[in-house]
């Protein structure tokens, strides 16, 4: 199978949706499918709607016999010029992979607005979806319909191959001292990391520090509000910024932590929480979005309301002063972690559906594109 992944900037960024691309693409590259990688330049979201950015992937996708044509949904504002074309020619599926809609996330109500229109116009020109999370799948039906085949394949968690022991997690969880608090996200404000720092600034010392792993290249001007709300708050012995970690280096930090707390505004899915259960670690998320599939409240770790560091302080306080409880939701994260399927599992998953969709007989679009204006 021939496969074109059009995507928003190179393919090793750091993110949830990006670490699933790669993954994507070495699970097809490795069971002998071609993947031909074409990156769009980056540019700001109104930029890449009104620039004709694709025209180059066009003419690259034209030149070419590829069976199945994947888009990374980040890249939606370039591609439906670039979709329009394509479904006139009839010439192949385009199926895209839809990790969340940036108008899930917490926009003033104009943006929000628009960007629905955008996401919407965008949705309708392609004929098939791989979905993260069902609750993706849910908020794009809720915008489009059941317009087009799709399927839910979720994260995995295994890629950073924890081995650690049950017996090492309990004695961890009854360690005497402050909790270690582990956030591993990139430095941006949909994270919730204003509101953890609040939740930190609430708690003795005694009870718990954090470390934050994650790029400040993102929102530059957010990464700088945070080191400055760390100094003014005065939570510099506390709050340990780390910058990116990687591999084995992000294994160890996750072997030696107590909590993945991570309570974003949105989740498509949240990859770090499953690599975190890996290692024993209950999670503390954001009830928004696709957290819920991944953690059991009360029980392999908290959902939290967005924005509520009163809620998240309280939940952070419970663990750390009973630590029975603390090491019951540790073992129990771990067992989420456990029956989790691998990410040779998710990848067999969607290739099983582009198969399905390039070996239908006498293919032809699944629906036809609506003409809107935005």
């Amino acid at each position: 199978m021939k496969v074109a992944l059009i995507l928003d900037g190179p393919l090793d960024q750091v993110s949830g949706g990006y670490l699933y691309d790669r993954q994507l693409v070495d699970h097809l590259r490795s069971q002998g499918d071609e993947v031909t990688l074409l990156s769009l330049a980056t540019a700001p979201y109104i930029a890449r709607w009104l620039s004709p950015v694709a025209d180059r992937a066009l003419a690259r996708l034209n030149g070419d016999a590829f069976d199945v044509l994947l888009e990374d949904e980040l890249s939606h504002p370039a591609l439906i010029g670039l979709n329009r074309a394509l479904r006139r020619s009839g010439r192949m599926p385009i199926i895209s992979i839809v990790h969340h809609l940036r108008s899930s996330e917490p926009w003033p109500r104009l943006l929000t607005a628009f960007f629905r229109l955008v996401e919407r116009r965008y949705l309708q020109g392609v004929d098939g979806f791989v979905f993260n999370s069902h609750a993706t799948r849910r908020v794009v039906e809720a915008l489009v319909g059941e317009s087009a085949p799709s399927v839910v394949a979720p994260p995995a968690g295994d890629r950073l191959q924890p081995s650690i022991a049950e017996d090492a997690i309990r004695s961890r969880a009854r360690q005497p001292g402050p909790l270690r608090l582990l956030f591993v996200g990139n430095l941006i404000r949909r994270k919730g990391l204003l509101t953890l720092l609040a939740a930190v600034r609430d708690l003795s010392p005694s009870l718990a520090r954090l470390q934050v792993v994650g790029d400040e290249r993102f929102e530059r001007g957010f990464a700088a509000t945070l080191r400055k709300h760390i100094a003014r708050e005065g939570l510099q012995d506390r709050v340990e910024l780390m910058g990116p970690l990687y591999n084995q280096a992000l294994a160890a930090r996750m072997a030696v932590s107590h909590i993945l707390v991570v309570p974003s505004h949105y989740e498509g899915f949240g990859i770090a929480y499953l690599e975190g259960m890996g290692f024993g670690l209950p999670a503390i998320g954001g009830a928004a979005g696709g957290a819920a599939e991944i953690i059991r409240d009360g029980v392999n770790g908290f959902l939290i309301d967005p924005g509520a560091p009163d809620q998240l302080a309280h939940r952070i306080r419970r663990l750390a002063e009973d630590r029975s409880r603390l090491e019951e939701m540790s073992l129990a994260a771990r067992r989420t972690y456990a029956a989790h399927p691998t990410w040779s599992h998710t990848g067999d998953i969607i290739r099983r559906f582009l198969t399905q969709r390039v070996l239908r007989p006498s293919w032809v679009p699944s629906h036809s594109p609506k003409e809107e204006v935005v």
